[in-house]
């Protein structure tokens, strides 16, 4: 998949606009900057994930970090997820390739690569991500593992190419949220050429 490269960053911090916003913006199905649990469910099923995974990353993906979001505010039975205050979530264990204002961090992802994609230079194994996981562990940091475990898991199991790998590029695209378009498009497309195929059939057989 052809996703768009990172723009220069510094050594220390990343730079610029707020790259963890655009992660999530994808999930924001009416565009309103607040993501509530069924659009989280929406934009789980519109990239290819099964109804049990969207019904359950709805739940816990919202009911999870909701009121991070929404700082002196009273909380809501609704769950929504306030886009602008996104940075709020982050959490340790992870690789830190997003800064504490949701920036892009360059030299935090080419470390991922240079650290554990040893079989493939621009990509990861299931393997090489589980490794990963592991060094990136803060001690007693068990919420913030458990949510870095969740999604890579979830991103290899949905993103990984036919070989098993997950890419660079493919990486980078989730990153910054690009990818999720990509696949809601791969999927649309393949939908409407199954149903002319279909169609196509029918009329063959008549």
């Amino acid at each position: 998949m052809d996703v768009s490269k990172g723009t220069n960053q510094n050594q220390v911090e990343g730079t610029g606009e707020n790259v963890l916003a655009k992660h999530v913006a994808f999930f924001d199905r009416n565009h309103d900057g607040i993501i509530y649990p069924w659009e989280t469910f929406k934009g789980f099923r519109a990239i290819g994930s099964g109804l049990l995974l969207s019904t359950v990353a709805a739940f816990v993906i919202n009911i999870g970090i909701s009121h991070k979001t929404r700082p002196g505010r009273f909380p809501s039975l609704l769950f929504p997820i306030e886009i602008k205050n996104i940075a709020k979530v982050k959490h340790g264990s992870d690789s830190g390739v997003y800064d504490t204002e949701g920036r892009f961090v360059q030299p935090k992802f080419e470390a991922i690569f240079s650290k554990y994609a040893r079989s493939n230079a621009n990509a990861l194994t299931a393997k090489e991500l589980d490794e990963m996981l592991k060094a990136n562990r803060e001690p007693k940091d068990f919420a913030g593992r458990f949510g870095a475990y969740l999604e890579w898991k979830v991103c290899f199991s949905l993103c990984k190419d036919k070989n098993g790998l997950l890419q660079r590029d493919t990486i980078r695209g989730v990153y910054d949220g690009s990818i999720f378009e990509m696949m809601e498009n791969e999927r649309l497309s393949a939908k409407k050429s199954k149903q002319g195929g279909d169609r196509l059939i029918e009329k063959v057989n008549k």
